[in-house]
């Protein structure tokens, strides 16, 4: 029985200060391309269903031809809560700005990663992804990454993109503040923080090493 991954993107096109965004492509895309590669079937879904929308700025040149071709699996995606209550193997959630748009007050979201977490499977977000496991809590009243080692999207990441005072929340800050043990490296450095089966990374950099380690760990 092959495994089943839920991809879950954003459906958001911009933050609240009108700054155009969306999902960074190569986020959903490298590990996607890994998921096929060991013949997973994987479904993907965004807040809304529909078109997902994609950051300009991930379309940089050099993206691999078939990194661009994935573009073709953002198209009139299922909505959310249309499968909500399949049975996954493991959730997985791609960053780019439009997530701290929907993610973070999204209870689908909440409750399919809860779910998933809960019924001894992989829950995996990388770069702004995290944001939707800050407001996830647990059957025991317990926030999610309480007491786990997570990363994501740093402050001073944050900072040098100068978009600090456009999104609602900095991830690195909320996450500390839910008790997770955070741990940052160096602006754009690859860093993957694997706690049991939560798997977090912190910036698109990190995109390949994350799937790498969800791929461990359904395997």
């Amino acid at each position: 029985m092959a495994k089943h991954v839920l991809i879950i993107a954003t459906s958001a096109n911009k933050l609240e200060n009108g700054h155009a965004t969306g999902l960074w492509l190569e986020e959903f895309a490298a590990p996607y391309l890994q998921f096929e590669k060991q013949g997973y079937k994987v479904t993907v879904a965004s807040i809304e269903g529909g078109d997902v929308p994609i950051d300009a700025n991930s379309l940089e040149d050099g993206l691999s031809q078939e990194i661009l071709d994935t573009q073709t699996l953002l198209k009139n995606t299922v909505r959310l809560d249309q499968v909500a209550d399949d049975s996954y193997d493991a959730v997985f959630l791609p960053g780019g700005h439009g997530t701290v748009v929907d993610f973070p007050d999204s209870e689908t979201l909440q409750r399919v990663v809860r779910d998933v977490y809960e019924s001894g499977n992989v829950v995996a977000a990388v770069c702004h992804g995290p944001i939707g496991l800050v407001n996830v809590t647990l059957s025991n009243g317990e926030p999610l990454v309480k007491d786990k080692q997570v990363t994501g999207f740093t402050d001073a990441e944050e900072r040098e993109m100068q978009l600090e005072s456009a999104v609602p929340f900095l991830l690195e800050s909320a996450l500390r503040e839910k008790g997770g043990k955070f741990d940052g490296a160096d602006n754009w450095a690859v860093n993957v923080a694997v706690d049991e089966r939560l798997v977090t990374g912190q910036n698109p950099q990190s995109s390949e090493r994350v799937a790498e380690e969800v791929v461990k760990l359904l395997n």
